[in-house]
């Protein structure tokens, strides 16, 4: 075993730099690693039928006799969504408050894996064990309850992990963030401080979560005589809670729509951590039964997912809700970067259909800004300052304000997935990179769709494919039948006919060419066919589509 005085912590982000998602980071002191998060990403645009996109593990997968858990800061999909998949190649202990732990549960139940995964509910101000390490929680502030803050003590130093945070002094559920335990850490002496970014661009502070109530009710107040439907994300169970308080205190009986949402806040009101007045909440099946203007409807859609609930109600397709002209929509959310036109797309629809639609004031942001992220810093006083979850623009506006309050250039590090840090009490240094990335989930196969097949995916998307079929006799290498011409997305081939005949004759020379040349390599034959065809079709209309030959053999007797 190394000495103690010449062991380094290792700090290895493996996912949350560079985007917002999928945020997992990894802490190895000698024998034992501790693993911060496990959460997903969801798809781009160009990322076609992918569902979700998970982190590359495996530097994990290669280090599996040292992991010795995952610790997680909040439920939310960011940090938690991958914990199924990867719990299945990496079974180890799962540890978190207890909010967290039941969203977490309700997945693994999904997966069938409750009876063979571990979970630990740990309260704020515990400690566990881990390895090398001793984690402890700490409340913070954030728009679900139970998040934490993280304290790592290892032999090489204290680190401290904010999880997603922000400093709310009047919190709608629970008590304020533990200010108090950051700056009794601090004073032990911090080696590390790995702070959210998010809003790191932004100055002043971000307004407490409770300022939304009081919106809410104004809303309400205004819209007293109109069916209510509010968007918002499924796990701001701070903000459903003042949707249901303006609810009550103007009579209306309240339906959870969007199947995100209906879980989360099953499990919220099941742990209390949402007060639900009895007689408020009705089932969807029996909204009709009740007068419009004396319903709200609580609903997942914010982000203009395309099968989200409210899109499905904007175009129509909703079984169960159609919105009628009067009804009032509320958008208790920001656009996250990328959704603008989605969710724009989803507003037009819905003012087209009479709804009158609000999608300004009624939200704030549940991320520290710049003068809280100055008091965490003074609080922590860390020697090396690393900031975390948020792209890249956010990381370097967290490293400016770090440099402003004085530490060191050399000791603040904008990082990259995958760099391996090394720190002790002298020094910190970029030391390695390990292989990270994305793994992207379809259906039920995890990884099996890769760059390529994407690939594949983005050219049949943009340019359509041509298939060639033909029929030859492998013994005297004959055509019997063919070439014939399929197209699907390429041209409409009842307006394109000429272009279509003259594609088949071009594939039948060079078929003939072929046979005349006794070319029995029927790979070869299908580049020839392919290269022929292709020059044609980029000649002719410029565009370039997936050819795709098929040779049906006929053995002769």
């Amino acid at each position: 075993m190394k000495n103690l005085n010449n062991s380094k912590l290792r700090m290895i982000p493996l996912g949350g730099l560079e985007q917002i998602g999928m945020n997992i980071t990894a802490f190895e002191f000698e024998d034992s690693i501790v693993v911060v998060d496990c959460g997903l990403a969801f798809p781009e645009d160009d990322m076609l039928g992918i569902d979700l996109v998970i982190p590359d593990v495996s530097y994990l997968k290669q280090n599996i006799d040292k992991v010795k858990g995952f610790v997680i800061t909040h439920g939310h999909e960011d940090h938690i969504g991958a914990l199924p998949y990867i719990l299945k190649e990496i079974n180890v202990p799962v540890y978190a408050t207890r909010l967290t732990i039941a969203l977490i549960e309700g997945k693994l139940e999904e997966h069938g894996m409750l009876g063979t995964t571990r979970r630990k509910v740990v309260q704020h101000g515990q400690s566990i064990n881990l390895g090398k390490f001793r984690v402890e929680f700490i409340k913070t502030n954030h728009s679900i309850a139970d998040a934490s803050a993280l304290a790592i003590y290892s032999p090489a130093g204290i680190v401290v992990h904010t999880g997603d945070f922000k400093v709310d002094y009047t919190p709608v559920y629970g008590d304020s963030i533990d200010l108090q335990r950051f700056a009794e850490i601090g004073k032990k002496g911090v080696l590390a401080l790995l702070c959210d970014s998010t809003n790191a661009e932004r100055p002043g502070i971000t307004m407490s979560e409770k300022t939304v109530g009081h919106t809410m009710d104004a809303l309400f107040a205004e819209h007293c005589n109109s069916r209510i439907i509010v968007a918002t994300f499924a796990s701001n169970v701070d903000r459903v809670q003042q949707i249901v308080n303006s609810a009550c205190k103007y009579n209306k009986k309240v339906v959870i729509e969007g199947r995100s949402m209906v879980n989360v806040i099953s499990t919220a009101t099941e742990l209390g951590y949402i007060h639900m007045p009895e007689n408020t909440l009705i089932d969807i099946e029996r909204l009709n039964d009740y007068p419009p203007e004396s319903t709200v409807l609580i609903t997942t859609g914010s982000q203009g997912e395309s099968m989200a609930a409210l899109s499905r109600m904007a175009q129509n397709i909703h079984r169960k809700v159609h919105i009628m002209p009067g009804d009032t929509v509320i958008f208790s959310s920001n656009p996250i970067p990328g959704n603008e036109k989605a969710v724009s797309k989803v507003i037009n629809e819905l003012s087209a259909k009479g709804a009158n639609v609000i999608f300004q004031d009624a939200h704030v942001s549940s991320h520290a800004c710049q003068e809280e992220i100055k008091l965490i810093y003074s609080l922590v006083h860390p020697k090396y300052a690393i900031p975390v979850h948020g792209e890249y623009r956010h990381l370097k506006a967290q490293a400016t304000i770090a440099a402003q309050l004085g530490i060191l250039k050399e000791n603040i590090f904008v990082l990259q997935s995958g760099d391996v840090v090394e720190m002790d009490a002298e020094s910190a240094q970029v030391v390695d990179k390990v292989h990270t990335g994305a793994v992207f989930v379809d259906g039920l196969g995890v990884g099996d769709v890769g760059t390529i097949v994407l690939h594949d995916r983005q050219h049949l998307a943009e340019d359509g494919i041509i298939i060639i079929v033909m029929t030859l006799d492998r013994a005297g290498n004959t055509l019997l039948s063919g070439p014939d011409i399929v197209s699907r997305g390429f041209v409409y081939v009842r307006e394109s006919e000429d272009l279509m005949e003259q594609a088949r004759a071009i594939v039948y020379e060079a078929v003939e060419r072929c046979l005349d040349r006794k070319i029995t390599d029927w790979g070869k034959m299908k580049n020839i066919m392919k290269d022929a065809l292709g020059d044609y079709i980029r000649k002719t209309t410029k565009r370039n589509p997936m050819i795709l030959p098929i040779i049906m053999e006929v053995k002769g007797r």
